[in-house]
């Protein structure tokens, strides 16, 4: 007996609605590789219906004080919170993820980064008023951009949500989100929660493929163009938006190397860099997947972290055992698969390199021995639960291996040595280093990277302010 899927639709101009022509695509649950819903293949007829409420929306909510923007988004956090247990179904759903993991790491930083940058709206910064010119008075204003066009990924559906749509509505502007087509469910949600809080057209969801998000930013409306996602995806959209020099945002891939010195604390380490490396089944652009252990630690660490990848559980949303759930879907699972089959004759898997079970799309913590750093595994990322391990002989062949890939998002180096941390944190780069630890993030300070990794800021005041604009307003003092 089949179950009936449960349809999904977009949020456009304060209502669900199908796509215009009715095409569907099936979205299923990666923990067991069924499907649970339908969610609208939006067009551009789709496309068109959501930049026009955006664009009608936007004078009146770029007028709104400060005060008023801030309200609503501190109603937005609140009704988060009063409605987490649906975000949390909605988001296990879509990915597979732990129920507790969700729970405690997912829904109060959400919450939090939506309480910031509603207090952000209110600190909208410029230079002070003066005369720079005789008779002259110059002042800046910061503005909102426009309307956004933002391409969430796969990996954090719902918080990735949340990095595009708050700073935009706090500086004032309007938004056309996409989801992934895989992980659409708990941004559909987002939006039936903010429906009853902002104006109709201020937030608006159109569900679709990578060509909706293609018709999104070649969409003659939008301001800005937004995403997270791969680096191809990335160059794609730069390109895209650079026809009619739309401001672009990206947040890319990653490949961040954890360097650990020799007179770290060896059991500590491994346990913080094991955690950071699988979480998520390793599906973070910041997870701590390219370890760089110095040579006279290097076999200790190697079978400490082996034992702790042996140890480390993957397994469904409902187990509280487990540390990270399945990858997102059959090609991502192929993806990783690959890197390891590819695996040079040097190279020595001392722990997992296998899929686990047949149902769902879960694969064994992983980790990897003996690499050079020209392979493939270590200058290409891999976004599943593996980490890799490389063996340096001193802090400069350190700093060459840890810069030489193309990604440039997070590092973190590991030691005792104040002086040498602080060298490394200059010679890194990488848009964060973390010192004795990796992964935390807080809403005040920025995340984003350079290189590959994409340009632009997510969090933090600086986050906030590259969805304004900067005018200069000169006025005379004469009579």
């Amino acid at each position: 007996m089949s179950t009936e899927l449960r349809r999904l639709r977009n949020y456009i101009n304060g209502e669900f609605r199908d796509a215009a022509d009715g095409r569907t695509t099936e979205v299923v649950n990666p923990a067991t590789g069924e499907a649970y819903a339908t969610a609208p293949l939006s067009g551009a007829a789709d496309v068109d219906a959501a930049m026009e409420a955006a664009a009608a929306a936007f004078p009146a909510w770029r007028d709104t004080t400060p005060a008023e923007r801030q309200k609503a988004l501190l109603k937005i956090a609140d009704a988060f919170e009063e409605r987490a247990e649906e975000l949390i179904a909605a988001e296990v759903e879509n990915t597979g993820k732990p129920v507790g993991l969700t729970r405690s790491e997912e829904i109060p930083p959400m919450v939090d980064q939506i309480r910031f940058f509603a207090g952000a709206a209110r600190l909208l910064e410029g230079r002070a008023a003066g005369e720079y010119m005789d008779g002259m008075t110059s002042i800046i204003r910061r503005e909102p951009v426009g309307v956004c066009a933002q391409v969430a990924p796969w990996n954090y559906p719902m918080m990735m949500a949340v990095w595009k749509f708050a700073p935009a509505i706090a500086a004032g502007n309007t938004v056309v989100l996409k989801p992934s087509d895989t992980t659409p469910a708990s941004t559909v949600l987002i939006a039936d929660i903010i429906g009853s809080i902002l104006p109709k057209g201020v937030f608006n969801v159109v569900c679709g493929d990578r060509d909706t998000g293609r018709l999104m930013v070649e969409h003659d409306t939008p301001a800005m163009a937004s995403i997270t996602g791969s680096v191809r995806a990335g160059m794609s959209v730069a390109e895209s938006a650079s026809k009619d020099l739309k401001r672009v945002h990206l947040e890319l891939g990653g490949k961040a190397p954890v360097v650990v010195f020799e007179d770290t604390d060896i059991a500590k380490a491994v346990e913080d860099i094991s955690v950071a490396g699988f979480f998520n089944a390793g599906q973070d652009c910041t997870a701590a997947t390219r370890v760089l252990v110095q040579e006279s630690v290097h076999d200790e660490f190697v079978a400490a972290l082996a034992k702790a990848a042996a140890e480390t559980k993957t397994g469904q949303p409902d187990d509280e055992d487990v540390l990270y759930g399945p990858l997102n879907n059959p090609n991502q699972l192929k993806q990783v698969a690959g890197f390891i089959e590819r695996l040079p004759a040097h190279a020595k898997v001392e722990a997992g390199g296998q899929r686990v079970g047949d149902k769902g799309y879960f694969y064994a913590a992983t980790v990897v021995s003996g690499l050079k750093q020209d392979d493939e595994i270590i200058q290409n990322e891999v976004f599943g639960p593996v980490i890799t391990v490389q063996s340096f002989t001193d802090e400069d062949q350190a700093v060459e291996w840890a810069n030489g890939v193309d990604y440039a998002l997070a590092s973190s180096v590991w030691t005792k040595d104040h002086a040498r941390a602080m060298r490394m944190s200059k010679r890194l780069d990488f848009g964060c280093v973390w010192i004795n630890t990796h992964i935390p993030l807080v809403a005040e300070m920025p995340h984003g990277g350079f290189k590959k990794s994409g340009y632009g800021k997510d969090l933090s005041a600086y986050g906030f302010e590259d969805y304004t604009r900067i005018k200069h307003v000169m006025t005379s003092l004469g009579e």
